[in-house]
């Protein structure tokens, strides 16, 4: 992405849950480009697909970074990685992810073992283990060396310990991605005057007709009030951290 390349937003998937519907949209990714970088925030599955269709080359992968590492979150992460690699990927990829981002490569690899090294001897590929390095992260800042900054906050996603609302800023520009979380107040300081806050959301009826349609539906509502956020709550969250547009 060059550097005089206008900066965008662009939610590639936006469905909670890794289940697909007809028609549906996609599970959670999307693309930040800013300050001349490219950035993918969450490899749900389809995010692949999205990128190319949203017109990212993808031999030009950059930066991704995890919030957590729900399957809905992370389950295209390498396949994403591999694909590029395929595509003509030959420059670094920096991964940031919580705690298990790096085993998550590291088992990726070791599962594509066979066709990577095929790809290797036979089509001259770089090692794509040499072009990815993972960095996990906690509370604080991530991303600071010119360019775009990045920090996390560890927001309310249980039973997740580890899943974290990223903050990107450049140029006196901010965006804000929530994660997945419960109601959490912190966040409205984390996200303050931000200029984009990109916020899950549920609506109480879209639960109740979920509910209906799971084997698990006790369980599944159990977990869905104690770890996301409705949308008058999303609401409340925006309005008090000012931000420019939810």
């Amino acid at each position: 992405m060059s550097a005089e390349a206008a900066d965008r937003l662009v939610l590639l998937g936006s469905k909670g849950g890794p289940a697909l519907r007809p028609g549906g949209p996609w599970p959670s990714s999307s693309l930040l480009e800013i300050g001349g970088r490219a950035i993918v925030v969450d490899c749900g599955l389809g995010v692949t697909r999205a990128l190319a269709d949203a017109g990212v080359g993808l031999k030009a992968l950059d930066l991704i970074f995890i919030t957590h590492l729900h399957s809905d979150h992370v389950l295209e992460l390498g396949p994403l990685i591999h694909t590029a690699w395929t595509a003509g990927l030959a420059t670094p990829v920096t991964v940031y992810g919580p705690l298990g981002t790096q085993d998550y490569w590291r088992h990726f690899c070791q599962a594509m073992e066979f066709d990577i090294e095929t790809r290797i001897v036979d089509e001259g590929r770089p090692d794509i283990r040499d072009l990815v390095s993972t960095k996990e992260f906690g509370d604080g800042t991530i991303l600071k060396e010119g360019g775009p900054t990045a920090r996390a906050l560890r927001v309310d996603h249980p039973p997740v310990t580890d899943c974290f609302a990223l903050r990107f800023e450049h140029g006196g520009r901010s965006v804000v991605f929530s994660a997945d979380t419960a109601f959490f107040p912190p966040l409205a300081g984390f996200a303050k005057e931000a200029d984009i806050l990109v916020h899950e959301a549920m609506l109480e009826e879209g639960v109740e007709r979920l509910v209906a349609r799971t084997g698990n539906g006790a369980r599944l509502k159990e977990h869905l009030l104690a770890s996301h956020s409705f949308a008058e709550e999303a609401g409340r969250i925006a309005s008090d951290a000012r931000v420019r547009r939810l």
